[in-house]
């Protein structure tokens, strides 16, 4: 970038909000993945039409634009890998609007999720999507990335709550997409062709969701069991049974130790697996489900069960899983958060695959799962970068096996620099022309 440039973007946002110096580039460097690439500048606007004028010059000049909420997906898909600049949202963090009596929120893109549930609270109302990163992801990444997250087994997942989105265009043209209405069937479905594009057609700068009504009762229970295959077992039968689980999620050894260790909350360290059901609704429907799942468990012979009585107890049961990511990160200097999603018929034959290759290749591994909808997280641990590879040969040999049977190659974190790789393995080159072709109408620069 030249410094003619660099003084037109100056003129846009002013140098206070405008980076450039070495050492303030290297936290806009990465992401929560492995790769990094140093941009040329950031800027932190606070507006759409402070984008829109940063867009345009950059249509004009050619050079790169990369938008980053807090950087905390784990594909790298807010990695500046051509240089430019990357637009951080941090200041445009506002809620807009919240409507009780039509259930929707308007929050601008750098909006945190768990500051907006914070914010919900008062009107007794909730915004479903939970994230293990609730507490720093944004709602313009989340809906880039299309978010999935713990309860997407019942409520699904970013996509079902899209009203309406504020997209700065390739041109710099601000596009407004959607109504309040929960039916609309006029035209494309432009939302759901933004959600998930990873920041390729636009940039969001504000999002409209819908809004749910708070559950009235929740309880949670914990099974541990000493052979995985057991837990997968109790896994099937529940989503055989007719209940619907808000959360229905799956920690293995390594990560039951690792949690342990860190945040001490008695578990069973010897267990082979752990399986923590989170169950909603009105209390006559919890109870009722809730002895379900238990007598379900309880036929795969867990080793230890537990049952949440109240709001802290359900919480302090939820640490165990809430835990497992950071408490992984201390074992190794490098852990790389992988991300595939199976029909769940196939979970235990996937779990065990996935173990076998990581003792082929000599690597620790822990495995997060949103067992409830296929959804499985191995973590591959590393002392180093160089050993990169030995990750990326695991989900070589994995990713033909997943995509065989009818599964994917990413299940919410996206696709990014980190997955581009394996993408011939689920989309043909019908597909893949399909979706240059909408690229490049949006984008003719690229």
């Amino acid at each position: 970038m030249d410094e003619k440039q660099l003084v037109k973007i100056i003129e846009i946002f002013g140098k206070d909000r405008v980076k450039t110096s070495a050492e303030e580039l290297i936290a806009y460097s990465y992401d929560g993945y492995i790769k990094e690439c140093l941009p040329d500048a950031v800027v932190f606007p606070e507006n759409t039409e402070e984008v829109s004028k940063l867009v345009k010059l950059a249509n004009d000049q050619k050079f790169y634009l990369t938008s980053r909420g807090s950087g905390s997906n784990l594909c790298g898909a807010s990695v500046p890998k051509k240089g430019g600049v990357v637009v951080c949202f941090s200041k445009m963090d506002k809620t807009i609007a919240i409507n009780k009596e039509n259930r929707y929120a308007v929050v601008e893109a750098g909006k945190i999720l768990e500051n907006l549930q914070k914010e919900l609270d008062a009107y007794n109302l909730f915004y479903p999507i939970d994230l293990g990163s609730s507490r720093i992801a944004t709602m313009g990444g989340s809906v880039a990335l299309n978010s999935g997250g713990m309860r997407a087994l019942k409520y699904g997942v970013t996509r079902d709550y899209l009203l309406g989105l504020k997209v700065v265009l390739p041109n710099g043209d601000i596009l407004k997409t959607g109504v309040l209405t929960k039916k609309n069937v006029v035209g494309y479905d432009l939302n759901s062709l933004f959600c998930g594009s990873e920041g390729t057609l636009g940039i969001v700068t504000e999002v409209t969701v819908k809004l749910s009504v708070k559950p009235e009762f929740t309880k949670v229970l914990l099974n541990h069991y000493q052979d995985i295959n057991n837990a997968c077992g109790a896994i099937n039968e529940i989503m055989a049974s007719g209940v619907i689980p808000t959360a229905l999620e799956l920690v293995d050894n390594l990560v039951i130790n690792a949690v342990e260790d860190y945040v001490k909350i008695g578990l069973k360290k010897d267990a082979a697996a752990f399986l923590l059901i989170e169950l909603t609704g009105d209390e006559e429907q919890v109870e009722r489900d809730s002895k379900v799942v238990e007598a379900l468990c309880k036929k795969f012979n867990p080793s230890r069960s537990e049952i949440s009585g109240s709001a802290e107890e359900s919480e302090k049961l939820w640490l165990a899983r809430k835990s497992g990511f950071g408490s992984m990160a201390r074992f190794k200097p490098i852990c790389i958060a992988e991300d595939v999603t199976v029909p769940v018929s196939f979970l235990a034959k996937t779990i065990e695959l996935i173990h076998e290759l990581s003792k082929k290749y000599g690597v620790l591994q822990g495995l997060l799962s949103h067992a409830g909808d296929g959804n499985l997280h191995p973590h591959f641990l590393l002392d180093n970068k160089d050993e990169e590879y030995k990750a990326d040969a695991i989900m070589e040999e994995l990713m033909p096996f997943v995509t065989s049977i009818g599964g994917t190659i990413s299940g919410e974190h996206g696709v990014g620099i980190g997955k581009k790789k394996y993408l011939h393995y689920q989309l043909d080159n019908i597909q893949i022309g399909i979706m240059r072709k909408i690229k490049k109408m949006f984008d003719p620069n690229d």
